[in-house]
């Protein structure tokens, strides 16, 4: 069986610093702008989109600042071109990015992203001008990026750490596209994405309420037009279940529950909702990994709905339909598995796992990891029908090979952490095959 994990003291401190108080002045702010939308008035004075980008500036400077400069603010701003339907125009997209560098030199260029976005549009995805308060899609998960910011800067991390808001969500994922396109193109080595869209609301809208409760969408085949021979690999020796995305999406529910233990993380193994997107999906596209956190049973009437009541029903998205000590939960699950993240050693590279010969025992081999923080690695194994590890057994740092004897690998899914001193844990690697010894 899994051992239990040790517990960071310091990670504790960060779950229990995030404030909903925090997080519900910041939807408050955010909705108070009449419309984020992406084509409203673009002064940073104004009420429209501009007016939140420069509001977001400055929490994000006010948080570089108490940090004492660690905390690096910038704006990722771009023309975007004319997109029919949603984009008749040029418009200029701002995103707002604030990094917190990694302070081990061996994994400062491991990159971990938690994103929302501060766009809102609301029935006529055109209408630039009407009241559009988005407070639940997405000024909840802004307030989540702005809160995770203002706590962990204060708290050091061997990995970066990247904190982002960015625009054009509602006119098909624009500023999260860009960003990401750039990424890649800078060879950026983003090992986890987390999206935060819509993760304030606890009741549905059966007026069921569930607060303990947040669905994590991962994927795990993506749907290429021309599958990779990796890919292909995947698919063939059953690990369709186990893409990088759907390891960190087991990393972040396995952490909830040593640090959130009231939370329950719903692992839905698909990409996203049907006929819905969001600011993952970009990354995924790039070939990082990347999950999506939402509520757990939305409420249409508060989305992308003008604001009226109609027959006694309340339409609109506007800050008192949500619940901030939810969304403060899903902030701290999102908090404390960052913080895992960037103190865990990077993931095993090179696992793989020998198919030379018939028999019934199971050999895995991997690289050394050069991180002075690494004390270990450790297998993990589950039943070919479950959807979480099962079992382990710990290696230590100076051994790169190790035969299982009795159990094979025919019969089960393996995976390989790296953790250290502290029990911070890598998401697992799902070997390749190796058909020479």
């Amino acid at each position: 069986m899994r051992g239990a994990p040790n517990t960071d003291l310091d990670i504790q401190k960060i779950v229990s610093e995030i404030s909903s108080e925090r997080i519900q002045r910041s939807v408050y702010v955010l909705s108070s702008f009449k419309t984020r939308h992406t084509l409203s008035d673009p002064l940073p004075s104004g009420d429209g989109i501009g007016g939140a980008a420069s509001w977001i500036k400055a929490e994000f400077e006010r948080v570089a600042a108490a940090s004492g400069g660690r905390l690096r603010v910038q704006t990722d701003s771009f023309l975007q071109p004319i997109s029919l339907p949603r984009v008749p125009h040029p418009v200029q997209l701002i995103n707002i990015v604030a990094t917190l560098p990694g302070t081990d030199p061996a994994s400062e260029n491991r990159v971990y992203v938690v994103s929302g976005h501060y766009d809102s549009c609301n029935r006529n995805v055109l209408d630039a001008v009407n009241p559009a308060p988005g407070a639940d899609d997405d000024a909840s998960g802004v307030a989540a990026v702005l809160e995770m910011a203002r706590v962990m800067s204060k708290h050091e991390f061997s990995a970066t750490l990247i904190f982002m808001a960015v625009a054009g969500e509602e006119q098909a994922l624009l500023g999260s596209g860009h960003w990401a396109q750039q990424a890649r193109q800078n060879s950026m080595h983003i090992l986890g994405m987390f999206d935060n869209d819509i993760i304030g609301n606890s009741k549905s809208q059966t007026g069921k309420v569930d607060r303990n409760t947040v669905r994590l969408f991962a994927e795990g085949v993506s749907p290429q037009g021309k599958p990779t021979d990796e890919l292909l690999e995947l698919i063939r020796t059953g690990g369709e279940n186990d893409s990088p995305s759907r390891q960190l999406a087991r990393l972040v529910r396995d952490t909830a529950l040593q640090y959130v233990p009231d939370m329950t993380v719903h692992v839905i193994y698909r990409a996203d909702r049907y006929l819905r997107g969001g600011d993952h999906q970009p990354f995924l596209q790039q070939g990082y990994p990347a999950v999506r956190f939402t509520e757990p049973a939305e409420n249409y009437h508060h989305q992308h709905e003008d604001v009226r009541v109609v027959d006694g029903v309340p339409y609109g998205d506007r800050p008192e339909f949500v619940d901030y000590a939810y969304a403060a939960q899903v902030t701290r699950i999102n908090a404390s598995s960052l913080a895992v993240l960037a103190r865990a050693p990077a993931p095993p590279q090179g696992v793989q796992i020998e198919t030379a010969r018939l028999e019934n025992d199971t050999t895995l081999r991997w690289l050394p990891n050069k991180e002075p923080s690494l004390a270990g690695y450790r297998i993990v194994w589950r039943e070919t029908t479950s959807p979480f590890w099962e079992h382990s057994l710990d290696v230590p740092a100076n051994v790169n090979r190790k035969t299982i004897e009795g159990l094979s690998k025919d019969n089960v899914i393996f995976g390989l952490e790296a953790f250290d001193e502290a029990g911070h844990v890598s998401p697992a690697v799902f070997p390749r095959p190796r058909r020479t010894l």
